[in-house]
């Protein structure tokens, strides 16, 4: 059977299911082809599923401390298994609105698995058969998958990826993390909190690589409080006996009881099994596909978006280039043209970011000033009792403007949007110091942060 249509999208993950709506909007006939659930990974084993098990971490800290305020709980429990019920019950309720949106839409969803036969023409191996497809156009949103290490096979029971995880059965008394970057700090972080002996082993020099050392320091802080053992500089060998044997940073081998391990040390992306060599799409030697800001491939008609183009690996990013995408294909002049990109980690205080460190402004010719402002001098947080962390604005000296934010804090990951918005319009310093802030509020520490790197904070002392 031979199905014709405008646009065929590959990969329904939060750049792909957008990418095919937005489309449907521009009146281009579009089929959607999953080979497992709506929503991809993000949705059904990423994103969501992990926000909610942080969720509840968190939810356990603030009982846990609620004695300091005059709320006394005894015998708190977890059952675990209820907890991963409601954690489902969040992720089937919103994979249900992406299939609703999907058929308001009038987009055709094929389930099965693609391979390209040629550059515009497409079979899909379903349930019942063999389809195939004809397009004119084809957006490979296929996104990224986990990457194995020697002496560490993925079987699914012991040595994990995120994805068993966010499902495992019961709170493993010890679990070993492997790579200290996002997944693996947010993992580290909510397991502690529910309970396991984490420990962490990181290769590079810091945990967190690549982030602002400073924020980190915070996230450091309260690994050493939840008990968290950490080790940078350090290589993991093997994993036997349910040990973890690693090389620390002193070259001093050490072993490190697992139940679970998880390891996630990077990703790679899944443009492997689309038989690419038949379009003559060209990737880089780890496999990425090649994209400019239209989301183009060297190939006219078809492109590429999300994480199978390659870092920064981030589902807002994604959903934003699904939506560039098809508005190209439908003849408008869009592009990814992004001034800066915010991100988000879910740790514990969490980190959010947009634009520049003060390093890279450096690097790129600016004599940046900075603002800082800490979470101990927001009445909201002392009300809240989170109290660690704090908000750093980067700026161009003689301009004022703005080049980047760096948070640390409790819902950093909330506050991050001004910043970007002013990044994305150009503000500078006055701009964010002048506009009024709601009190008592922890947005209130960007206007502090901004003013601060002028000298103006009124509630810190400056010298």
């Amino acid at each position: 059977m031979t199905q014709k249509a405008e646009a065929v999208v590959i990969g329904s993950g939060p750049g792909g299911y957008v990418a095919a709506i937005r489309l449907r909007q521009l009146g281009k006939e579009t089929i959607l082809i999953e080979k497992d659930r709506l929503g991809g990974v993000c949705l059904n084993i990423g994103c969501i599923p992990s926000k909610a098990l942080i969720r509840v971490a968190k939810l356990k800290k603030q009982i846990d401390a609620a004695k300091q305020i005059g709320l006394e709980v005894t015998g708190l429990t977890i059952d675990f298994a209820k907890v991963q019920a409601w954690k489902q019950s969040v992720v089937d309720r919103l994979t249900s609105g992406v299939e609703y949106l999907c058929k308001g839409n009038n987009v055709k969803v094929i389930k099965g698995e693609a391979r390209f036969k040629g550059p515009h023409q497409l079979e899909v191996r379903t349930a019942s058969g063999i389809e195939t497809i004809e397009t004119t156009n084809a957006i490979i949103a296929t996104g990224s998958r986990a990457v194995e290490i020697p002496g560490f096979k993925f079987d699914g029971t012991h040595v994990i990826t995120s994805t068993e995880a966010l499902e495992l059965k019961e709170i493993p008394k010890n679990f070993v993390v492997i790579g200290g970057g996002v997944t693996g700090l947010e993992m580290a972080t909510m397991y502690a909190q529910l309970g396991s002996k984490v420990t962490v082993i990181e290769m590079l020099d810091q945990l967190l690589p690549g982030v602002d050392l400073e924020l980190v320091r915070i996230i450091e802080r309260t690994f050493r409080k939840l008990g968290v053992d950490y080790h940078v500089k350090s290589k993991a060998r093997e994993y036997r006996d349910r040990k973890v044997y690693a090389v620390l940073e002193d070259g001093k081998e050490a072993s490190y009881p697992a139940d679970k391990v998880l390891v996630t040390v990077g990703r790679r992306p899944n443009s492997d099994n689309l038989e690419l060599e038949k379009t003559g799409v060209k990737t880089d030697e780890h496999g990425w596909i090649l994209a400019d800001k239209k989301l183009q491939t060297n190939v006219p008609g078809i492109y590429a978006i999300g994480d199978v183009i390659g870092p920064p690996m981030y589902a807002h990013k994604a959903s934003k280039e699904g939506i560039i995408v098809a508005e190209v294909i439908a003849g408008m002049s869009s592009e990814a043209d992004f001034r800066a990109i915010a991100w988000a980690i879910f740790t514990d205080p969490e980190i959010a970011s947009v634009g520049l460190t003060e390093a890279q402004a450096k690097e790129k010719g600016y004599d940046p000033i900075v603002g800082k402002f800490p979470f101990t001098a927001l009445g909201r947080a002392l009300i809240a009792g989170e109290t660690e962390g704090f908000v750093k604005i980067v700026a161009d000296k003689s301009s004022d403007l703005v080049l980047g934010v760096h948070i640390v804090g409790a819902e950093a990951s909330d506050m991050i949007s001004e910043a970007a918005l002013a990044i994305e319009m150009g503000a500078t310093l006055e701009d964010i110091g002048f506009t009024i802030h709601p009190h008592p509020t922890l947005p209130e520490g960007l206007m502090e942060a901004a003013e601060a790197a002028k000298g103006k904070a009124i509630h810190i002392l400056q010298k």
